[in-house]
């Protein structure tokens, strides 16, 4: 099966973010998988806000992540975001977060979104929306 594109973003790891000892708290990967989704939407031509602004969230319904290593305080990471599963009422999105220096992966991981409005019914994911998110995805592979 063919990986769709991925989108990039890059950012130095806040201290904040760390333990005494400098190393990122794994709550913090969740933060850096929303980040690079939302970098991800803009670029696809459009924002989350928008979305929003339709009446319509994505809302988490599950989180995995796998943490392979350590990031550390004062390095760049880069998460890398692609679309996976785009269906009519739900989609799942892909990360992978690695040291910029090094390409050395530190975690992968991914999350599942209902479509849901503003009284938290699940809805269809409108087909504009539907369309958009499936564009970055690459063509299945022949089998």
């Amino acid at each position: 099966m063919t990986q769709s594109p991925t989108f990039e973003t890059t950012f130095y790891v806040r201290y904040a973010e760390t333990d005494q000892m400098g190393v990122v708290h794994h709550a913090a990967y969740v933060v850096w998988f929303e980040e690079g989704r939302s970098a991800w939407m803009r670029s696809l031509g459009s924002n989350y806000a928008d979305f929003e602004a339709e009446g319509l969230n994505l809302a988490v319904s599950e989180v995995h992540a796998r943490y392979v290593a350590p990031a550390l305080y004062g390095r760049q990471v880069t998460v890398r975001t692609r679309g996976d599963e785009i269906r009519s009422r739900s989609a799942k999105i892909c990360y992978e977060v690695v040291d910029t220096e090094s390409g050395r992966t530190l975690v992968t991981g991914y999350t599942r979104h209902i479509c849901v409005d503003r009284e938290g019914q699940v809805v269809r994911i409108p087909d504009r929306w539907r369309k958009l998110l499936a564009a970055s995805k690459a063509p299945e592979a022949d089998s």
